[in-house]
């Protein structure tokens, strides 16, 4: 069995996140969806559970992570093309989500964030492994 990432994320509101998601291209994995929560399918072995708040808390006994002003963690997804980032996060802005900065392009990676509807930090990057610079000393 291929080793696989389930990311877990409080979320306040399901259908909204859902609907959010969708918006951005996303789909979901119905085996693992009920009223409690949803699996947001990232890539072949990649996951986010998006649970509700109270189910999130059977999980641990740490508090939840205050979204407003701090950052537990940024997941970043890497893109097909600069357009495809370019395309999410016009995406992002129609479903209700906030941009956190301006695009960076360093040539060979253009990377964009965002923060989804319950202050979950998000970056989305194209990557050109090829074009990445030699940072080797001779």
């Amino acid at each position: 069995m291929k080793t696989k990432i389930f990311l877990n994320l409080p979320v306040r509101d399901l259908d909204k996140s859902i609907a959010f998601f969708t918006e951005l291209g996303f789909s979901f994995d119905a085996k693992f969806t009920n009223e409690k929560g949803t699996c947001l399918i990232i890539g072949e072995n990649i996951f986010a559970m998006l649970l509700l708040e109270d189910f999130f808390k059977t999980f641990t006994q740490k508090e939840i992570c205050n979204t407003t002003t701090s950052t537990e963690m940024i997941t970043a997804i890497s893109v097909e093309s600069r357009d495809k980032v370019d395309e999410i996060l016009s995406a992002v802005l129609k479903g209700g989500g906030k941009l956190h900065n301006e695009a960076k392009d360093y040539g060979w990676m253009y990377q964009r964030d965002f923060f989804d509807l319950d202050g979950h930090h998000w970056e989305v990057f194209f990557m050109d492994e090829s074009q990445i610079p030699d940072n080797t000393e001779a």
